[in-house]
């Protein structure tokens, strides 16, 4: 059940008995909705689970949650049932096509968007105690820049923002990166640009926003990539079944495969950073494997 412990006394008991070593914990947001979030890390998960990892996605739009329904999934419980103590969070874990985890979240459920910080920080700690075995937790956000939001964007080691060509997008993710750097301390971001013409139409995105950035905040921009926009996705989405399984051939199927490729090259974190986190145990028991110091 979802307990609000701290980093510390979870990790006590969980040093001698967790095998598995760090997990790639990668949050997928962007500020404005309707930019592409939500097929992206579930097009995303299931190109990393085809390409031999085990990849768990957590549906983090506690209150308007909706991959369930993009994937065809009826899940008998979500994160509601784990939030109120009838569950434990491995017992919501369900599996969608090409073998990509999934943790569902609720909709329709105000108290769910409404969660208080000891709420959010007992959530990001109860992943620790998962005993199934992970390479990748993608984290697929709420649009805006609540709460919720942001607990999850700090509590992961890579952050993506997703934007596309329209004056709001950009807008809301230099927002978006400015709350995250000034007063979390979060300096790296890696961009991906969604439904554009083209590599050459998302890299002059990426630009635009860098030439902001790079003004007036101290962080780094990274370009994973470009989604090229494809009238295959809508009929993947009516199908409800991924793209990349859909139509695998599809011009967006591709992009999928570059992004997941470019995220495998990324340096996994085997050191907690101070705060609340995803999976800070595994972590810190890395580091006692090391005989690092706590």
């Amino acid at each position: 059940m979802l307990t609000t412990s701290s980093p510390y006394d979870q990790a006590h008991g969980l040093r001698q008995i967790r095998p598995s070593g760090p997990v790639r914990v990668i949050t997928i947001t962007g500020g404005k909705g309707g930019v592409g979030k939500t097929n992206i890390s579930i097009n995303l998960g299931v190109t990393m689970a085809s390409q031999g990892k085990n990849v768990l996605l957590l549906d983090a739009d506690l209150g308007l949650a909706n991959v369930d329904v993009l994937l065809g999934l009826h899940p008998k419980k979500n994160l509601s049932h784990v939030i109120r103590g009838e569950c434990d969070l491995e017992d919501i874990i369900v599996t969608a096509q090409g073998g990509l985890k999934i943790v569902p979240g609720a909709s329709g459920i105000q108290a769910m968007a409404d969660l208080t910080a000891a709420q959010r920080g007992g959530l990001v700690n109860a992943f620790s105690e998962l005993n199934t075995n992970l390479d990748v937790m993608l984290i697929d956000t709420a649009a805006g820049i609540s709460e919720s939001v942001l607990s999850f964007a700090r509590a992961a080691q890579e952050v993506v923002i997703v934007v596309c060509d329209e004056p709001a997008s950009m807008t809301d993710a230099y927002a978006m990166i400015k709350t995250l750097s000034c007063e979390y301390g979060v300096h790296r971001f890696r961009i991906v640009a969604n439904m554009v013409a083209g590599v050459r139409e998302g890299q002059e995105l990426y630009k635009k926003l860098s030439v902001v950035t790079n003004r007036f905040l101290d962080v780094a921009l990274d370009f994973m990539g470009a989604v090229p926009y494809d009238e295959y996705l809508r009929k993947a989405i009516q199908k409800q079944k991924p793209l990349v399984e859909a139509y695998p051939r599809s011009k967006a199927s591709m992009a999928f495969k570059n992004l997941a490729q470019k995220a495998d090259k990324w340096p996994v974190s085997t050191e907690a950073r101070g705060h609340v986190e995803f999976f800070w145990e595994r972590l810190i028991g890395d580091q006692c494997a090391q005989g690092v110091p706590l």
